[in-house]
């Protein structure tokens, strides 16, 4: 066949078949998220949820951008809003049942990472659930089942974590471990939170403290002292279940047998000395303790100054 016929046939069919490259894009989408001034507008009006929108809507594109590596998008408006919004009843108890098991999945995406951006959008839900469960102590809402979930979710998530990170100077607050403390805090102030609850909590905690590997320098252990008081200052608060944590935390006194100390070890012996200061400097000083709250604080206090 002569080159000049081939060479026609070939300008003929592309001209009728333009490479993909050239050919027209895409409409673009037009129902696309707003923008992050949109929020910001939100913000600064009170944080009100603008005439003729849907809250529910709103926080289901919030959400997304708790994911985000930008704090802004994170931090100071996905979470911030929705923690207003959950809190001051903009969304509805169905709302949240809804949003709820989106929220909990997000807790193990990505688990076993470490340094990674996956991170925020674990440590950022267990935050905002820590929202839900806080609304569940005014406003019921979460069925026994869907507690029960939430609670196994939570301590699930606190042992498998491995980014540990506080703060990022780029990248704003990461603090998964001070997250999930929130959030188990307010599901051991729950009336479904049962006694057999107390041992699985403490040694949670207990558990991330020896696997942490450093010395957490963002108050993360006053955070997790917090939900060791929450459970405390429970009326069925059973003091067996706080002695058996703290002759467990007792045994780190082994770090003194070297010098110099393992790093890993004195981490965890710094862990412990801060949590019980946390632990006895929020101890109630207005309402009566128990006779058990009473008990553990006495021994706490003890078990420190023997440090």
């Amino acid at each position: 066949m002569p080159r000049l016929f081939v060479t026609i046939m070939m300008l003929f069919i592309l001209s009728a078949n333009p490479p993909l490259h050239a050919q027209t894009p895409a409409p673009a989408v037009t129902n696309s998220p707003h923008t992050p001034q949109y929020f910001r507008d939100i913000a600064s009006h009170s944080f009100a949820v603008p005439p003729g929108a849907s809250a529910f809507a709103l926080a289901q594109e919030l959400t997304r951008w708790l994911a985000s590596p930008d704090p802004e998008l994170r931090d100071t408006l996905a979470y911030t809003i929705l923690d207003i919004w959950i809190r001051h009843s903009q969304l509805t108890d169905q709302d949240l049942l809804t949003l709820l098991p989106s929220l909990q999945q997000n807790l193990t995406v990505g688990i076993g990472e470490s340094g990674t951006d996956s991170v925020f959008k674990r440590s950022f839900s267990a935050l905002t659930l820590a929202s839900f469960a806080e609304r569940d102590l005014r406003q019921p809402f979460l069925s026994p089942a869907q507690y029960r979930d939430l609670l196994a979710a939570a301590l699930a998530y606190l042992r498998d974590e491995r980014d540990t990170r506080g703060f990022d100077p780029v990248k704003g607050w990461i603090h998964s471990t001070a997250h999930t403390a929130d959030l188990l805090g307010a599901l051991a102030r729950n009336p479904h939170f049962t006694p057999a609850d107390q041992p699985t909590l403490f040694a949670a905690v207990e558990q991330r403290l020896n696997s942490a590997g450093h010395i957490y320098t963002f108050g993360e252990q006053d955070r997790l002292a917090v939900a060791l008081l929450s459970v405390i200052i429970r009326d069925d608060f059973e003091l067996s279940s706080f002695q058996k944590w703290l002759e467990s935390v007792q045994q780190d006194s082994v770090v003194w047998q070297k010098s110099p100390p393992d790093l890993i070890q004195l981490a965890l012996f710094e862990n412990h000395t801060y949590l019980l200061e946390a632990l006895l400097a929020r101890m109630p000083t207005q309402t009566p303790l128990s006779p058990a709250a009473t008990q553990a604080r006495d021994a706490a206090r003890a078990a420190l100054r023997k440090r």
